[in-house]
């Protein structure tokens, strides 16, 4: 089983039981976290992902072998969260609030949940394309077109052209 480990290379993970599941959470749950915080704000995500992680050591037997199964737990942690409320990003901190758009947190909470994580995982924490769109379990071109179109809404909220 491979799994997207929090350097950002893939990580084999190589026996069932407990000693791989421990493994496999040192390496999955910090970009599960930040993709769920992405999609929920910070804290149903953290709870979305303690849900998730909860789930994945049930199951562990079934989840060990798939394919995926940071994106699955993904999937477990979105349906697993408390019914929709409020999007709640958490403020822009104090000690990079120079280097931040005030507006940034606003604005994000008015792009689709899609939109949003494909801008905060590849623009703020450099993830990858492909690495969104395996998590989401999407084509790398339909993350590329969340990306665009919310880059374009946040310009335009923002007030910022596109000339440099």
């Amino acid at each position: 089983m491979w799994c997207m480990g929090v350097s950002g290379r893939m990580v084999r993970l190589t026996h069932t039981g407990a000693g791989t599941f421990e493994a496999f959470v040192r390496e999955a749950e910090p970009r599960l976290r930040i993709a769920l915080a992405a999609a929920m704000g910070q804290q149903r995500g953290t709870d979305a992902t303690a849900e998730a992680l909860a789930y994945g050591w049930e199951h562990w037997d079934r989840v060990a072998v798939m394919d995926n199964p940071c994106g699955y737990l993904y999937r477990v942690g979105r349906s697993r969260a408390a019914v929709a409320r409020e999007l709640c990003l958490p403020p822009v901190p104090v000690s990079v609030a120079s280097r931040v758009e005030p507006g940034l947190p606003a604005a994000l909470a008015t792009l689709s949940e899609r939109q949003r994580v494909a801008v905060v995982l590849i623009c703020g924490y450099e993830w990858t394309p492909r690495e969104v769109a395996e998590l989401l379990d999407l084509e790398v071109p339909t993350v590329a077109t969340h990306l665009r179109r919310g880059l374009a809404k946040l310009r335009q909220s923002l007030k910022v052209n596109d000339d440099g």
